[in-house]
């Protein structure tokens, strides 16, 4: 019997810490790569930007959807993209995981409508052959904006698909989408249900924070979860953690 397919994305602020430039939380990676390493599952590994890449785009007005055509502007994002991605794949290594990085500046470009194009062909073959594809927020070339930033939610949502994936999960700080009494919400089945709720990240995020990623997952096919570290283990073993965001409703 051929394992389950699963994308699984290690938020920024998971990773790092999203409150000081450049630093990752290494104790929340390695936990989280114990229970990556602990899965039987065929992996494909996408982490958010964090500390990293975020403040850089800030600082250059970067975006989804605002470009810039400076190539100093662009490399800083990118290389601090390359930094982290290089951190999460040496962890993930030293626990035994086979993961090698895929770049996405290399692989992905937006056309004038924004519309995401992803060479996935490289991710479905690493993950044919036994190895975890680990892919990061980075920028990519987008017509007429020089780069924008791709975030690593969709990235998830374009993976999914091309992997056939049976499950998806964020892994994020929070327990899941919360309500505005602070409770987690255990199904979301439209934005309008949590619109209220769910605001801008409280550090840096130029990619929607946990409303882009609720959006995103509302575009994706199946189901999917949003839960916090502590869950993961319980995401890898096959429950259903956190929030169930109920794709293809949007």
């Amino acid at each position: 019997m051929s394992p389950e397919t699963v994308v699984l994305k290690l938020g920024g602020s998971v990773v790092t810490e999203k409150d000081r430039p450049e630093t990752v939380d290494t104790a929340t990676l390695e936990r989280a790569v114990a229970a990556v390493a602990e899965s039987d599952a065929a992996l494909v590994v996408v982490h958010g930007g964090g500390s990293f890449g975020h403040h850089h785009a800030d600082e250059h007005g970067v975006s989804t959807t605002t470009g810039t055509r400076d190539p100093e502007g662009a490399l800083a994002i990118h290389d601090a993209m390359v930094e982290l991605n290089r951190a999460v794949v040496e962890a993930l290594r030293a626990a035994g995981v086979a993961a090698l990085p895929v770049q996405p500046l290399s692989a992905a470009a937006r056309d004038e409508d924004g519309a995401l194009s992803l060479a996935t062909e490289p991710v479905e073959r690493l993950l044919d052959e036994g190895f975890v594809p680990v892919l990061h927020g980075d920028v990519i070339a987008h017509e007429n904006e020089g780069v924008t930033v791709l975030s690593g939610d969709e990235l998830v949502v374009a993976l999914a698909p091309a992997v056939d994936a049976d499950r998806v999960g964020l892994c994020s700080t929070v327990p899941g989408v919360l309500d505005d009494t602070g409770s987690v919400v255990d199904r979301v089945d439209a934005f309008a249900d949590v619109a209220d709720a769910v605001g801008d990240s409280d550090a840096t995020d130029v990619t929607g924070g946990m409303a882009g990623k609720v959006r995103a997952l509302l575009a994706l096919g199946v189901p999917a979860q949003i839960f916090g570290p502590d869950a993961l283990d319980a995401f890898l073993a096959g429950e259903a953690p956190g929030t169930t965001i109920a794709g293809g409703r949007e």
